[in-house]
């Protein structure tokens, strides 16, 4: 079985996640990567767009997960876009890394992120 990978990285979204009332009233953006286990092989040798997963279409569902509901943790919103990549058929498991670069630290940062594997049970 092949281990083929599609990766979406930097994605932007905005957001208003947090647990002070600031970050949900002003909201933030969120940088979204994802990397996504899926067999290509039929998709090359078809070239047959359902034989694999729409990269755009993705992106869409990812930022569109980011940007609605805010919920105080960044572990729940990374948790959400899993569950959304892995509701395509062709995906076998995902990671996914939520950066958040504005958040709430007092000391001088570059980056905030989690990032989680899911696969299928």
């Amino acid at each position: 079985m092949n281990d083929d990978q599609l990766t979406l990285t930097g994605l932007r979204a905005s957001g208003h996640h947090g647990v002070f009332p600031d970050e949900r009233a002003n909201g933030q953006e969120f940088i979204i990567d994802v990397t996504v286990s899926v067999d290509l092989s039929a998709a090359a040798a078809s070239d047959d767009l359902d034989q694999t997963i729409h990269y755009g279409v993705l992106a869409e569902e990812i930022v569109s997960a980011v940007e609605r509901d805010p919920v105080d943790l960044i572990e729940t919103v990374a948790e959400r876009i899993a569950d959304i990549v892995l509701a395509h058929r062709a995906a076998r498991w995902v990671r996914v890394t939520l950066h958040k670069p504005s958040a709430p630290i007092t000391v001088p940062f570059s980056d905030v992120a989690v990032t989680i594997t899911r696969s299928r049970e």
